[in-house]
């Protein structure tokens, strides 16, 4: 299973380009429906691909936390997929898909792995309503493959917070610091609820004022349109906005491309971007930064976005 993982690292090239390439994986079929659903995670954040490992059991864990497993010396926890999401599946879990998310490891038990499918973020849509209902929330993007079958992209990020991953509210804004200024906008964009909801929880606590999308095209509209108003106004467009913060992986239309779209029209001269997000790599920052990325955050880290943000927008 290694072979499937190799040289993960020169993937990197399909930044700017609105590509990526996704590890396709099955959480076996659903005695409740019958169905045998095709799943998938961005292999930027995939590790490792292994056999399960022996599982410590650990007590006072969420349901859907089998435990720890120890890889080269680190504690790692491990979420059964599969039970996180209400599944009654037809067998137990056989393969760990090692991940990292924002520096954070974790395994992630599911019952077999397919193949790595690139494509367009293009071709990758914001879910119907009524699947997005069914699934909780917990679907981000979908696609169509040639035989009809469709591959759902999971809100990892939104697993990871429920499971204690990222810490309690409670906890992490409480060094958030008021930013003591009335006149200032941010417009960020990230398809996944749950980073949705910690930016505006952060730009709350410094009393910014904000606007927001679920995606890339969608930003990228909302943003043409408020050009478009500014040219019409005769007001500079940095009077209006002073800040755009970003995610890398949307639908439609990702963060390097919509970046490269910011930077290539004159309007929005002067107003920084700020990329933020969960993957880990180092390599990424550097990627965003080739295609004009102002400053570069990971992301369920609200102190350091907030003094980021700080600095930008005074």
């Amino acid at each position: 299973m290694s072979d499937l993982l190799k040289n993960i690292d020169a993937r990197t090239k399909l930044a700017g380009t609105n590509k990526l390439e996704i590890l396709m994986f099955s959480l076996g079929k659903d005695l409740r429906t019958g169905r045998d659903e095709t799943f998938g995670i961005n292999v930027f954040k995939v590790r490792e691909v292994m056999r399960i490992p022996a599982i410590t059991r650990a007590p006072e864990m969420p349901p859907s936390v089998e435990g720890m497993v120890s890889l080269r010396g680190s504690l790692v926890p491990v979420i059964d997929l599969a039970k996180y999401i209400g599944m009654e599946p037809d067998g137990k879990p056989e393969i760990m898909i090692v991940t990292e998310y924002n520096g954070h490891t974790q395994g992630f038990l599911v019952k077999s792995v397919d193949n790595i499918l690139r494509l367009d973020w293009s071709a990758m849509r914001v879910p119907p309503e009524m699947l997005a209902a069914e699934m909780g929330g917990l679907v981000t993007a979908i696609t169509e493959l040639k035989d009809k079958r469709l591959v759902m992209m999971l809100d990892v990020e939104k697993v990871l917070a429920e499971t204690g991953h990222f810490g309690s509210d409670d906890i992490i804004f409480k060094s958030v610091q008021h930013l003591g200024k009335e006149d200032r906008t941010v417009f960020f964009a990230d398809d996944s609820s749950v980073a949705r909801n910690q930016i505006a929880k952060t730009l709350d606590a410094m009393g910014v004022k904000h606007i927001s999308a679920i995606n890339g095209r969608k930003a990228w509209d909302e943003l043409a349109r408020m050009a478009d108003y500014a040219d019409a106004s005769h007001t500079p467009l940095k009077h209006i906005l002073q800040v755009i913060l970003t995610d890398v992986e949307m639908p439609e239309m990702d963060g390097y491309m919509l970046t490269r779209k910011i930077k290539s029209d004159k309007r929005f001269n002067g107003i920084p971007v700020l990329m933020h997000s969960s993957l880990s790599n180092s390599q990424n920052a550097q990627l965003g930064k080739a295609v004009g990325v102002d400053e570069y955050v990971p992301k369920f880290e609200p102190q350091k976005l907030s003094q980021t943000l700080a600095r930008l927008l005074a």
